[in-house]
């Protein structure tokens, strides 16, 4: 009798312990990682008369011709991809994250301030550069997007090169989408690039 009492004990105490587990809520699972903000394609680039090849997505900024805004973005948080055409046509899309969205808003300001002074700053550098700055408007998407055009010239050469340049935001990313090509603001595809630039800030999240 003692040893089937024993053993209904045993039973029941094991009966309680597994009860008491089951009770447990299981430990949450970590939230998976958000994806990184995702790039322009080739495609989506101004239209030109030869096609656009994508680069690859590379990690930190190039300051190698982003002259208006090289240095500004810190490296950690930061890639780049660039785009070429078979003619003297580039384009570049740089995306930062930064830790908080305080953060990238200062990132954005900072960086259309820097579009903003690059021609002076250009022409304290070489005193033989003539050009044009212009704000061309904003883009409404998300957070925003600003737009910007600086015409060069070199007189007493006879080049002529314009870029298009846009700063955008959406949450803690920034992006900055550049374009350029030889000649002249008149020949430049304002609106295309008007339309890469919103289609950037709406691919980042």
């Amino acid at each position: 009798m003692r040893t089937l009492r024993t053993a209904l004990l045993t039973a029941a105490a094991t009966g309680l312990a597994v009860t008491a587990l089951a009770q447990v809520p299981a430990a949450a699972a970590p939230a998976p990682a958000p994806a990184p903000p995702k790039f322009l394609s080739a495609g989506q680039l101004p239209a030109s008369l030869t096609p656009w090849t994508a680069g690859p997505v590379r990690q930190g900024g190039r300051e190698e011709g982003s002259v208006c805004t090289a240095g500004i973005a810190p490296a950690a948080g930061t890639r780049h991809r660039d785009f070429r055409t078979e003619l003297d046509t580039g384009a570049r899309q740089t995306i930062t994250v930064a830790a908080t969205t305080a953060r990238a808003k200062a990132l954005a300001a900072e960086l259309r301030s820097a579009l903003e002074t690059c021609l002076d700053r250009l022409k304290e550098q070489d005193p033989g550069l003539e050009g044009e700055a212009f704000y061309q408007g904003r883009v409404d998407i998300e957070e925003g997007a600003h737009v910007y055009s600086i015409d060069t010239s070199y007189p007493e050469v006879g080049s002529t090169d314009i870029g298009l340049y846009s700063v955008g935001r959406d949450g803690r990313a920034v992006t900055v989408v550049e374009w350029g090509q030889l000649g002249e603001l008149d020949g430049a595809p304002l609106e295309g690039f008007k339309k890469t630039t919103r289609t950037a800030v709406a691919k980042l999240y």
